[in-house]
């Protein structure tokens, strides 16, 4: 296994996943005692697998497009993050309360990565089949790191407030530097 696509991978994953981190922290808070807090964690596990799914699938039907056309798909994540960057401009402070139960939990996981899907789609259609396992497998290992650091988090208020409070500046120039490396062909 390569070990500059399992950092790549582990990069990726944590800058596309940033914003997780905060909502993981919200879930932990609200939640009491050990099976609120499994709930949460199988939400969580459930949803970033709809999201490696649909990525997989977009992956490999981009397998179908000519040679040198995958790394264009870079476009997609600096649009994403200019996107990203424009609502985080136009964003109200007042966030909804995230819902309860796995099934609420993983919908809300989600729909909050979709924008995940437009950068994991190109850099694994880059990349070859143990690539692919290489991401894949790196991505649920930093589901679960990530869980454990929301709950940390859930248990800090004042480094919640600071990711609440710059999480929305890294999360879109990370998408427009993820994209230039995938159009360069870095992934």
């Amino acid at each position: 296994m390569d070990v500059g696509l399992l950092w790549r991978a582990a990069a990726m994953f944590a800058v596309t996943n940033a914003d997780d981190l905060v909502l993981l922290a919200v879930f932990f808070g609200q939640v009491a005692g050990r099976r609120g807090e499994l709930k949460v964690v199988a939400g969580q596990f459930l949803g970033f697998a709809a999201i490696l799914a649909v990525s997989v699938a977009g992956a490999l039907g981009a397998g179908l497009l000519p040679d040198g056309a995958v790394r264009w798909l870079g476009v997609l994540p600096i649009l994403l993050g200019l996107r990203a960057a424009w609502q985080a401009w136009q964003q109200d402070d007042d966030e909804p309360a995230p819902a309860a139960g796995v099934v609420g939990i993983a919908t809300v996981c989600f729909a909050n990565g979709g924008d995940n899907v437009g950068v994991y789609v190109p850099a694994f259609a880059a990349t070859g089949p143990a690539g692919l396992v290489g991401y894949v497998a790196v991505f649920l290992a930093g589901v679960a790191v990530w869980c454990l650091a929301g709950r940390f988090l859930a248990t800090r208020p004042g480094v919640a407030r600071v990711l609440a409070r710059w999480g929305h500046v890294l999360l879109p120039a990370a998408l427009i530097a993820l994209g230039v490396l995938i159009l360069i062909g870095a992934f």
